[in-house]
């Protein structure tokens, strides 16, 4: 669990791009500054993935893999401080989506298998009743 003194130590991102190596590994996720360097040889997904985030917003990168609900509480033990207001971003692109869920599909309203499976099962019943089954008689 972090201090009070930790997350009150504010950081800009110019700060936080000077921890970019296996050995010095801090990054932003919403806004908030971790620093990841005593985890990057236990991460699952590998320390590639976020030796290519190191010194960055890895906002983006985190919430478009699907993070589980554990990650997200590991993540909170590297905690060290937050973003200045300058370096602050609101305006993300992602959907988030936790492990083990699947994205939504988008519905469509007139889907052409829909129409054209159903009409070919009807045309192979018929087809077989009156031409096929006739012949085996």
């Amino acid at each position: 669990m972090t201090t009070a003194t930790e997350t009150s130590t504010v950081y800009s991102l110019d700060d936080v791009s000077k921890h970019n190596t296996k050995d010095d590994l801090w990054m932003t996720i919403h806004n908030k500054v971790y620093n990841i360097t005593e985890f990057v040889v236990e991460h699952p997904g590998g320390e590639e993935v976020l030796l290519d985030e190191a010194g960055k917003d890895a906002t983006e990168a985190f919430e478009d893999i699907g993070h589980s609900d554990e990650a997200r509480e590991i993540l909170e033990k590297y905690l060290i401080g937050t973003l200045d207001e300058a370096s602050q971003n609101s305006t993300y692109k992602f959907n988030v989506i936790r492990a083990g869920e699947l994205p939504e599909e988008k519905k469509q309203s007139g889907s052409f298998l829909r129409v054209i499976l159903p009409a070919l099962a009807v045309v192979g019943v018929i087809a077989y009743k009156f031409i096929l089954a006739p012949q085996r008689q």
